[in-house]
């Protein structure tokens, strides 16, 4: 936010509530009233500290939702690095609506809005959370612009790592176009999702495209993917674009294997604003190099922008 107000790159302005409704029309209604009471039901069993899951459902175990917070912490799950706080749900509530509210403007008629959301939400599923996220906010959004008219709507992830929950929510698809660019899932979690392989199913086949690549990618072949997921963008012709931008392609990055440098988010965001022609909502999912994430968030948006 500094980066931004120091560039005077636009208005920044508070995000409006707008309830739980649209939350509703992607995640179960009982993922959301576990996230909303999970804090308070941990509190009451183990006092007040961080609450964790400790096993999950894996494939010999039955996929049934237990009656104790401890239970229904590992059922909801996938991870065990998305601990829930006193202050989660107001955050993850806070962030949804800063999505949202970008999606209003683009609405409106903006042609490029930046929603700084924090926590991150493209891990998040329509019932399950894990990688920092909780409500996934760029799916919310991109939701949100169909339930408002829009018929056909681009999800491009830049994030190193890939979007199960976004993959996972529009797979069978086809008026959401998920294309994804990330770290490969055979090294890079979150690990069972992300192979090149997976395209959607029913009516969504050929909706979903997967772009993983390994360990010490550079700009060179990063640049290339990145040329081939905009083709498929611009081919599938969308009335709006939902960028989830991650900037932990960052060489910097501390959880993260890519070598993009500060200067390739400026080509980035260059690149995709001369590919695709139609409203754009920017997203923040991850970026890890605390430093250095203005930096490299503004530069995306001022390639875009300036392009």
């Amino acid at each position: 936010m500094q980066r931004i107000n120091e560039a005077k790159l636009g208005d920044v302005i508070a995000p409006r509530d707008f309830g739980l409704d649209p939350v509703a029309r992607v995640h179960a209604l009982e993922f959301i009233d576990f996230l909303q009471t999970a804090y308070e039901d941990w509190k009451q069993c183990h006092g007040d500290s961080d609450a964790m899951p400790t096993c999950w459902p894996s494939r010999t175990l039955r996929q049934i939702l237990p009656q104790e917070i401890d239970g229904k912490l590992s059922y909801y799950s996938f991870d065990a690095g998305t601990p829930i706080t006193a202050g989660t749900w107001q955050a993850v509530t806070a962030s949804v609506n800063v999505a949202l509210t970008g999606a209003e403007l683009i609405r409106s008629g903006k042609k490029t809005v930046f929603s700084a959301c924090r926590p991150p939400g493209h891990h998040a599923g329509v019932d399950i959370y894990g990688g920092y996220c909780f409500f996934n906010n760029a799916a919310i959004a991109a939701q949100s612009l169909i339930d408002h008219g829009a018929e056909r709507v681009a999800l491009l992830d830049v994030d190193y790592h890939h979007g199960n929950g976004s993959q996972a929510i529009f797979y069978d698809r086809d008026d959401v176009l998920y294309v994804s660019l990330h770290g490969d899932p055979k090294q890079e979690f979150p690990y069972f999702l992300g192979y090149a392989d997976e395209t959607g199913s029913n009516s969504g086949k050929g909706f979903n495209r997967n772009f993983p690549m390994p360990w010490g990618t550079q700009w060179e072949n990063y640049r290339e993917s990145l040329d081939q997921g905009l083709k498929q963008i611009h081919r599938f012709s969308p009335d709006a674009m939902v960028v989830s931008l991650g900037v932990d392609t960052y060489e910097k990055d501390p959880i993260s294997k890519f070598k993009l440098k500060s200067e390739h988010f400026l080509k980035l965001g260059d690149i995709i604003a001369k590919a695709i022609h139609c409203p754009s909502l920017f997203i923040m999912e991850g970026g890890y190099a605390v430093e250095d994430i203005g930096i490299n968030v503004l530069n995306v948006l001022t390639g875009f922008i300036n392009a």
